[in-house]
């Protein structure tokens, strides 16, 4: 089964929208989401940092619905991950989505977009390690046409995506015409450190 892009942002018009994004060079090609479900071998992610945008945010699991969207969170607050997929440090691309703003005001991913190549992005994990991901570029595109290929990658190096909304408001549709993705290969070299126990 393809996937497709993130669930429908069903959110207000922002004041000032950012620009479209395609910035940096995107990693080399790896294989779609129509190859085997992974074995995870990493422990599950729990909390998503980034320092360049001030986020510090748990982690909710996110399933695949049944017209083949993988679901957003419901409280446009929470950061979500794909249960289904490759976990953060496990070989293809970890999944993460989160809304870009709400009826009351900015959400959790808001920030996503201002994003730039060398900025890092860290993840705890279950076990109290914690890796890390440094961004390589960012991709705005049309829900209708997000490219499986690139963005749910089920083998190769260890990645990480962050999918939110993006572009125009459509008032029709109920939701922004686009998304956003940031594409983060794993930093190198590779070293897990522990997290302290509040997790803050």
């Amino acid at each position: 089964m393809a996937l497709a892009a993130a669930g429908s942002c069903v959110l207000v018009i922002r004041p000032h929208p950012p620009a479209d994004a395609d910035i940096g060079a995107l990693p080399a090609a790896r294989p779609a989401a129509s190859a085997p479900a992974p074995v995870p071998s990493a422990p599950p992610p729990t909390r998503i940092r980034i320092m360049r945008i001030a986020l510090s945010d748990p982690l909710v699991g996110l399933d695949v619905q049944q017209d083949g969207h993988l679901a957003a969170p419901e409280d446009p607050a929470q950061v979500g991950w794909w249960s289904g997929g490759p976990r953060p440090g496990d070989p293809g691309a970890a999944i993460i989505v989160g809304h870009v703003d709400s009826t009351t005001g900015p959400a959790a991913f808001y920030g996503v977009s201002s994003l730039r190549p060398g900025d890092e992005i860290s993840i705890d994990r279950a076990d109290r390690s914690r890796v890390t991901f440094t961004v390589k570029a960012l991709r705005q595109y049309d829900k209708d046409a997000l490219p499986d290929s690139e963005v749910y990658a089920l083998a190769g190096p260890p990645s990480l995506r962050l999918i939110t909304c993006g572009g125009a408001y459509d008032a029709a549709r109920g939701g922004y015409r686009d998304n956003v993705v940031v594409y983060a290969t794993l930093t190198s070299p590779h070293t897990p450190t522990a997290t302290t126990r509040s997790g803050h």
